[in-house]
């Protein structure tokens, strides 16, 4: 009866324990580490390289059964073709969640550089995958001209077949790279519609509205032709105004300051309000029952615009209440001179119809 060899059952039973006590004991405990520090580098690192430890080890084990010598120098040479293309893949892959953790780091620690999206981190993995892709072809001994000269020659058909997709992922970085929108910016299109952008993909270019939270899908294209205010840019804070008018027998010396100090009220005690900024008061106009002014307060971002204009009305009205400052009704006297009343009121009188007999 022939004997089984329990070798190769035991190189590998060997590297995948020592794999799985790598991953687990030292990966696990420089995750932990990295979770307590500030240096956001290490978790990206660590986070990486995912379960790829353990295969390494496998690939590992694999070897060194090779080099027990009880192959063929061909049979060595296909498995150790096969190994490397495995840690050329397993490597990429590392490389590919590295690069695209990085663009999210840098990009997210600095705003005035490109902003973190899912864009910019698929094309950071795409390029990595693509070059641990010819690496194998290489590896394997595979020529890749041939490919790369079909590739030319298809290339035409597929930018004609996939043009809209091609173009909405060209204006995403455009997009991207122009640094006029970021994740997080509030926009309003010439469209009317308006939100905080969440995420710049490959198609389109997603925001949420506000306050009702839906999400708005905007193609690249579009968004990249469109008209677009951006109120973060270039800061979050703003200027709210807020139109009042007065009655015109009103002190506007004593309005000016009653309402000012309303608004420093507000700006100090609402959430949202900056106190460091003072509002100001302009007077703009002779309404046809008003002297009309516009306040204007310094808030924080744009949601905070509500609240603010919301306290600062009612604390305004209750305060000109108690001032005796009147906000007049819509209101239009029309002077009429006593002669044109009267000659008005007898071309309006009908004549007289004939007696009898005259």
């Amino acid at each position: 009866m022939a004997q089984y060899n329990w070798q190769p059952l035991y190189f590998l039973l060997g590297s995948l324990l020592v794999g799985i006590l790598i991953q687990k004991w030292v990966i696990g405990k420089l995750h932990s580490l990295a979770k307590r520090t500030r240096w956001k580098w290490d978790d990206v690192l660590t986070q990486s390289l995912g379960k790829c430890p353990v295969i390494w080890c496998l690939c590992a084990g694999g070897y060194c059964y090779l080099l027990s010598g009880q192959f063929d120098p061909s049979e060595i040479e296909l498995a150790h073709k096969i190994l490397v293309s495995v840690l050329i893949f397993t490597g990429m892959i590392v490389i590919g969640r590295l690069a695209s953790g990085s663009v999210e780091l840098l990009t997210g620690r600095t705003r005035s550089k490109l902003p973190s999206t899912t864009l910019m981190s698929n094309i950071a993995r795409l390029l990595t995958y693509i070059l641990g892709a010819i690496l194998i072809l290489q590896n394997l001994e595979i020529k890749i001209t041939p490919m790369i000269t079909a590739l030319g020659i298809g290339g035409l058909a597929v930018a004609l077949a996939l043009e809209e997709t091609l173009s909405n992922l060209i204006a995403g970085v455009q997009i991207v790279a122009s640094q006029l929108v970021r994740p997080g910016d509030y926009v309003k299109l010439d469209a009317g519609y308006e939100g905080y952008v969440t995420d710049v993909k490959a198609r389109n270019t997603t925001i949420r509205s506000f306050p009702d939270n839906n999400r708005i899908i905007v193609p690249n294209r579009t968004m990249a032709s469109s008209i677009v205010i951006n109120y973060s840019l270039p800061e979050e804070n703003l200027w709210v105004d807020v139109a009042v008018g007065v009655a015109y027998d009103s002190n506007l010396e004593h309005v000016e300051a009653v309402t000012l100090d309303v608004a420093r009220q507000v700006c100090k005690s609402v959430e949202g309000g900056i106190s460091g900024h003072d509002p100001f008061l302009r007077y703009e106009e002779f309404g046809d029952s008003s002297i009309n002014f516009r306040v204007r307060m310094f808030v924080r971002a744009f949601e905070d615009q509500f609240l603010i204009r919301h306290t600062f009305i009612k604390l305004l009205h209750q305060r000109f209440n108690e001032e005796g400052i009147e906000i007049p009704f819509p209101i239009r006297t029309i002077h009429v001179k006593h002669k044109e009343a009267h000659m008005v009121a007898d071309s309006a009188t009908p004549p007289r119809p004939p007696e009898n007999g005259s």
